[in-house]
C-alpha cells in the first residue's frame, strides 16, 4: 500500500506540474522568475550552452545557462608558505624532540640534527607552521599557476633597470672623455669616429618603440626570389602541416604524456619500435644530444658565476657567457695539469721506473698515537662517532650491550651476559661465570666418559641357559627363589594393568637369574593354548 500511494502521489505532483506549465502558456498563471526577478521563457531550455539571437540580450551574459555561478564552497586561495602561528617559551608534551613545534615529530623535522633536541634542553623552541586545508575545484587543482606572487617579479625588473641606468650613465662618461680629447686636438678624425658611434648608441637607448609597433615583434620578414627587392613573407614553420602530430603517435591512454599547453612529449611515445625507424623519440632525446648538452653546460655555467658574483647572464649577453665558458674551460685545464705536476713533482709518480725515496717510504709525523698489545689504537686517534636521528643503544631487561652485540656457535646474542635468548633478563657475570662452570663441567664429564670406555677391562659375556627357548635337563632350580620370583612376576603384572600407579624413578637389573626366567615362563599366557581362560 505505501508503494502505490507513492507512485500516485507523484503523478500527481507532475499532473500540476504540467497543468501549471499549460496555465503560463495561456497567460492564466503568473510566470516563473529567475533569481533576479525577470520571466523566465519556458519555450527556452535552461542548459543552453550559447543564447538565441531572440533573446535580445543587451550584453553578453551566461544567465540562460542552468549553473553559470560558481560553487561558493571551492576556494581559490592557497597556502601560506613558511607562516609560523604560536611561538612556545617551553617545551611542551607531545612535540617534536628535535627542535621543539607540535605540528610534527621527530622524524618528520626538517631542522639541522641537535645534539641535545629541545626536549631535553627547553631552549630555541621553534615556531608551530600553520597548516592549512583548502577544497579546490577541478579548475583549481590542475591550475599551475595557483598560488603565484606577481609582486616577486620586481627585484628582476629593478635589477634590469638598475643596469639601464648604469649604462646610460658609463656612456655619457665616455662621451665627455671623447669631446675633452677633441678640444685637445690630439686624435680629431679617431674622436670624431667614435663621438658618432657613441652618440648613435646614445639615441638608441634613450628612444623609446611605440606598444603598436611591438606587435608585431614576432614576425620575422625576409625578402624571397629577388636580389634588390620584392615581394616579403614570413618564416616558414619548422614542422610540414602534413606530418603526424606526436600526440598521435600512439593513441593508448597509457603511453607518454603530452601537456597541451607548452605542446611537449618528454617520453618516447614509441618505445618498442625500431630506433632506425623512428622519427620521434621524445623532448628528452633532444636535451641530451647534440648540441642541446653543451648548451645546458654553458647554461649551468653562468648561473654558478652569477651565484658568484660575477655580472653573466645567458640571455642579456650570450657572447660574453660563452667567452667566459671557454676561459674557464682552457684556466681548468692549466690548472688540472699544474696540480698534477705539482703531486708528482713533491710525491713522485708510483707508474714510473723512479726508486722512491727512503724518507717517503718510511714518513714520519709529529703526532703521537698509542697502541695496546693488539695493535688498537689507545690514544691519538679519536674519531666521532656520527650519531642518526634513529634511536641507537636501547638496552632492555637490564642488559648494558644491544642485542646483536655478541657471537657464538653461529648464534647471536648479548655480550655483557653471552646469554642468546633475545628476551632473557640479564645475568651479568654471575651468568657468564655459571655457564663457564657447567660448560666446563660437561666438556669434564664427557672427557671422563671417553676416558672410562678407552680403559674398560673386558669381561667375559655370560651365556645363560636359561635366555634359550628350550630348558636343558641339568637345570635346577632353588624352589624359595622361585616362589619369590613368581611374587614380583604377579606384582610387576598389577603394575602395568594400573599404569597410574607406577612409580616416577624406576630401576631396572639387566642380569636375570633361572628362578625368574623360569617365572616368567610359568606366568606368560600362550594365546594358542585352548585352557588359557582357566589359568587365573
Amino acid at each position: 500500500m505505501a508503494t502505490a500511494s507513492v507512485a500516485f502521489k507523484s503523478r500527481e505532483d507532475h499532473r500540476k506540474q504540467l497543468e501549471l506549465e499549460e496555465a503560463r502558456k495561456a497567460g492564466l498563471a503568473p510566470a516563473e522568475l529567475d533569481e533576479d526577478g525577470k520571466e523566465i521563457n519556458p519555450h527556452i531550455p535552461q542548459y543552453m550552452s550559447s543564447a538565441p539571437w531572440y533573446l535580445n540580450a543587451e550584453r553578453p551574459s551566461l544567465k540562460h545557462q542552468r549553473k553559470w555561478k560558481s560553487d561558493p564552497n571551492y576556494t581559490k586561495s592557497w597556502y601560506d608558505r613558511g607562516a609560523k602561528i604560536y611561538q612556545a617559551d617551553k617545551y611542551r608534551k607531545g612535540a617534536c624532540e628535535n627542535c621543539g613545534a607540535m605540528t610534527h615529530d621527530a622524524k618528520s623535522c626538517t631542522d639541522r640534527p641537535r645534539i641535545l633536541g629541545a626536549k631535553w634542553t627547553g631552549k630555541h623552541i621553534a615556531p608551530d607552521e600553520k597548516i592549512e586545508q583548502f577544497e579546490l575545484d577541478y579548475d583549481g587543482k590542475r591550475d599551475r599557476w595557483n598560488g603565484y606572487d606577481a609582486a616577486s617579479y620586481a627585484h628582476i625588473i629593478e635589477r634590469y633597470e638598475a643596469r639601464d641606468e648604469a649604462r646610460k650613465k658609463y656612456l655619457k662618461d665616455q662621451q665627455l672623455k671623447k669631446l675633452e680629447e677633441k678640444n685637445n686636438k690630439e686624435d680629431e678624425e679617431r674622436g670624431d669616429s667614435e663621438d658618432e658611434y657613441f652618440e648613435d648608441v646614445l639615441k638608441v637607448d634613450e628612444a623609446k618603440v611605440d606598444e603598436s609597433k611591438q606587435m608585431d615583434f614576432a614576425k620575422v620578414e625576409k625578402r624571397v626570389r629577388t636580389t634588390g627587392g620584392g615581394s616579403t613573407g614570413t618564416v616558414r614553420n619548422l614542422r610540414i602541416r602534413e606530418d603526424t602530430a606526436k600526440y598521435l603517435l600512439n593513441l593508448d591512454v597509457n603511453s607518454a604524456h603530452y601537456d597541451q599547453k607548452t605542446r611537449s612529449m618528454r617520453e618516447d611515445p614509441l618505445p618498442d619500435m625500431d630506433p632506425n625507424e623512428k622519427f620521434y623519440a621524445g623532448d628528452n632525446q633532444n636535451r641530451v644530444s647534440g648540441q642541446a648538452l653543451e648548451f645546458k653546460q654553458l647554461n649551468i655555467h653562468a648561473w654558478e658565476a652569477f651565484d658568484k658574483g660575477h655580472d653573466v647572464h645567458m640571455q642579456a649577453a650570450p657572447s660574453q657567457a660563452e667567452l667566459l665558458y671557454k676561459n674557464y674551460k682552457v684556466n681548468k685545464e692549466k690548472l688540472k695539469s699544474q696540480t698534477k705536476e705539482d703531486i708528482m713533482e713533491k710525491y713522485g709518480n708510483a707508474a714510473s721506473e723512479e726508486i722512491l725515496p727512503r724518507e717517503l717510504l718510511l714518513g714520519q709525523s709529529e703526532r703521537e698515537v698509542e697502541y695496546d698489545c693488539a695493535g688498537r689504537i689507545v690514544k691519538g686517534q679519536e674519531m666521532s662517532i656520527p650519531r642518526s636521528k634513529y634511536e641507537e643503544d636501547v638496552f632492555i631487561n637490564n642488559h648494558t650491550t644491544v642485542w646483536g652485540s655478541w657471537w657464538k656457535d653461529h648464534q647471536w646474542g648479548y655480550k655483557c651476559c653471552k646469554q642468546t635468548i633475545r628476551n632473557s633478563y640479564c645475568t651479568g657475570a654471575a651468568g657468564i661465570e655459571a655457564a663457564e662452570a657447567s660448560g666446563d663441567l660437561m666438556k669434564a664429564n664427557i672427557a671422563r666418559k671417553e676416558s672410562a670406555e678407552d680403559t674398560h677391562a673386558p669381561v667375559e659375556e655370560k651365556r645363560l641357559a636359561t635366555w634359550g627357548t628350550e630348558v636343558p635337563d641339568d637345570l635346577v632350580l632353588d624352589q624359595q627363589k622361585l616362589a619369590e620370583a613368581l611374587k614380583k612376576e604377579d606384582e610387576k603384572r598389577r603394575e602395568e594393568r594400573a599404569e597410574r600407579k607406577r612409580k616416577y624413578n624406576v630401576k631396572y637389573n639387566d642380569e636375570v637369574t633361572p628362578e625368574e626366567m623360569e617365572a616368567y615362563r610359568m606366568k606368560k599366557v600362550l594365546h594358542d593354548d585352548p585352557m588359557r581362560d582357566f589359568l587365573h
